[in-house]
């Protein structure tokens, strides 16, 4: 892993003039009058926060418990938090699982909504940035879920490696957003090769690329004006983005799994990062184009066998 201050780039500052123009969605998103609009937000994220105070006792205690549950648990966390948000989760493929091989899985990154939607379906930890340890909330359920943090420190990336093989030689499967940073949604930013650098690990990983779109929103595709809904990238506050979204009535993750990669397969590691980039990146335009079917007809096809599988309904709308 190349030892560069940048190991992890920090979201782009925007001024609100660059921010785009969701008037357009306006429609869509919020369906009903306005004051069953913010009722809707204002249960929505009570009943959030409730579950939080009980959620964290409840992993807490799981940790000093023998049998291994506080691995399980994030899991029904992620779920619930996803019901109680109002999202709908459809997955296409399947969770890679190679015999003693752990599996990183690098998906694109759009938004902090990604970590409850992928922690939902993958019993994996999630490597985030320092910054994250701080948020309210989701910076104590990270810590409990036993997340790895990253910083941009040169200082520390040698450190953060061996934490990260550590985890892999204990057989965790771990869960990295490669592009280092949120983007808007409507792309997939570069990879970057420093993430695929585990060379303390004994046990070599295998990568499984992973596409996540938010492609339905009161029913109907999501489009370039109504994407901003989902995305977190630039200045955006956490909370105003959480409100403005918890007044959304119903919408759609759709997550794809691809076949997994094996570095022994690639020259370099950059040569890996670009396979993986291409495999997450055409899988998400196709999930933005609504062409799911299209997933299994190209080299970066899914198995013959995969479904579409409903893995959360909507709930409390």
């Amino acid at each position: 892993m190349n030892a560069s201050p940048n190991w992890i780039r920090r979201r782009p500052r925007l001024s609100r003039g660059d921010m785009p123009d969701v008037t357009e969605a306006e429609p869509l998103t919020q369906p009903g009058t306005g004051f069953w609009r913010r009722l809707r937000a204002v249960r929505r994220i009570t009943l959030l926060l409730l579950w939080n105070l009980i959620g964290y006792p409840i992993l807490g205690l799981l940790y000093v418990l023998p049998g291994g549950w506080e691995k399980l648990y994030p899991l029904v966390y992620w779920q619930a938090s996803c019901a109680l948000l109002g999202m709908q989760i459809r997955v296409i493929g399947k969770p890679a699982q190679i015999p003693d091989r752990p599996v990183i899985f690098a998906s694109n990154h759009s938004s902090w909504l990604d970590i409850p939607a992928l922690g939902t379906i993958l019993k994996a930890s999630f490597v985030a940035k320092d910054d994250v340890e701080h948020w309210l909330l989701i910076g104590t359920m990270a810590k409990l879920a036993r997340t790895v943090f990253v910083s941009r420190k040169r200082s520390g990336t040698g450190r953060e490696r061996e934490e990260m093989g550590a985890r892999l030689d204990q057989g965790d499967n771990l869960i990295l957003f490669p592009e280092g940073t949120s983007s808007d949604g409507s792309r997939v930013l570069p990879f970057r090769s420093s993430f695929f650098a585990v060379s303390s690990a004994a046990r070599q990983p295998v990568y499984q690329p992973v596409s996540i779109v938010y492609d339905r929103l009161a029913g109907l595709p999501t489009t370039r004006a109504t994407r901003p809904i989902f995305a977190w990238y630039g200045d955006m506050e956490l909370f105003p983005h959480l409100w403005n979204l918890a007044q959304c009535r119903s919408y759609r993750c759709t997550i794809a799994l691809h076949p997994p990669l094996d570095p022994v397969n690639f020259p370099s590691r950059k040569a890996l990062a670009a396979a993986v980039h291409r495999a997450a990146a055409n899988g998400a335009a196709a999930l933005r184009q609504s062409r799911p079917s299209t997933l299994a007809k190209n080299e970066l096809a899914l198995d013959t066998d995969t479904r579409f599988v409903a893995t959360l309904k909507l709930t409390w709308s």
